[in-house]
């Protein structure tokens, strides 16, 4: 397991390495061709130090666009800021990175989750405890922002509900996430923020599970026990680059990302064990309806 950046930067290099590759050229005539030390493309092809979406530009724009399809450069801009680390504001496919506004108030697993979320193609997630958020209204992600982080000043938890609903534009993007989610029922369950608060939420997941993009079930108790009892996890997948997918397991005071293929085969399988076991969409949201009412 290991921490965000440091992967990032291993693969990406890995990636523009193999475009270098396939334009035919060698890493000097690169350096070159982009106005470089030849030591610098060694050190961003090896991971051993982060690259600006300047500079990925700049190489993208050496290996031609014969190379390099618009998808694959949308998605190497992107990932560039957590490959990174602490990154300077940039424009990427999805648009400008609104996070770093907010570098002095998230911690940078945080900046790097938010970095992966925005250039991935789709998302698979198991949630035990909260809805997703993703899928959180402000009260609720309010609620829980309270609750989780006890003390904070007000402005503090503005700033905080600001991101988490600022991250929701990705589900209406284009093209947009692909969000599968399954939830334990635990979650409907829990009363967060008062009734008010968890019965505009149910009628949120209602509403957002009509969207294509959106794939929502309930893993009812039922059930009993399931894989998915280990810990939540979000398994995120990208367009044009293979073998660049991560497993992201949050704990309480960091994020550990997994990317050894047979960590993502053991999570992918888990994750279709625990979809199959849930309800399947329609008579999740007629359960999540009806809790709604009772709320």
């Amino acid at each position: 397991m290991q921490h965000g950046p440091a992967v990032r930067r291993r693969k990406l290099g890995e990636e523009l390495r193999a475009l270098r590759d396939r334009s035919g050229l060698t890493s000097g005539e690169a350096a070159r061709l982009a106005g470089w030390h030849q030591s610098k493309i060694s050190r961003i092809e090896t991971g051993r130090s982060g690259v600006k979406v300047e500079d990925i530009r700049i190489l993208l724009d050496v290996y031609g666009e014969d190379v390099v399809s618009a998808q694959q450069r949308a998605l190497l801009e992107a990932l560039s800021a957590s490959a990174a680390g602490p990154a300077p504001d940039a424009d990427t496919g999805r648009g400008r990175q609104w996070w770093h506004d907010y570098r002095g108030l998230l911690p940078q697993e945080y900046r790097d989750f938010i970095s992966l979320e925005a250039g991935a193609r789709s998302a698979r997630t198991v949630e035990l405890s909260v809805v997703p958020g993703l899928l959180q209204t402000p009260g609720y992600a309010r609620a829980v922002t309270r609750a989780a982080l006890g003390g904070l000043p007000e402005p503090k938890v503005d700033a905080l509900v600001d991101v988490r609903l600022a991250r929701q534009s990705v589900l209406r993007a284009d093209p947009p996430l692909e969000l599968s989610a399954v939830l334990d029922e635990a979650v409907l369950r829990r009363t967060i923020g008062g009734s008010g608060v968890m019965e505009e939420q149910l009628r949120h997941l209602v509403e957002v599970a009509r969207l294509p993009q959106v794939r929502l079930q309930v893993l009812p108790f039922s059930v009993g026990g399931h894989l998915g009892l280990t810990g939540p996890f979000v398994i995120f997948s990208f367009p044009n680059i293979a073998d660049l997918d991560v497993v992201v397991l949050d704990h309480l005071t960091s994020s550990l990302y997994l990317e050894r293929k047979e960590d993502l085969e053991a999570y992918s399988a888990a994750f279709r064990t625990i979809q199959a076991h849930a309800l399947p969409p329609r008579d999740s949201s007629d359960l999540i309806s009806a809790l709604a009412d009772d709320a």
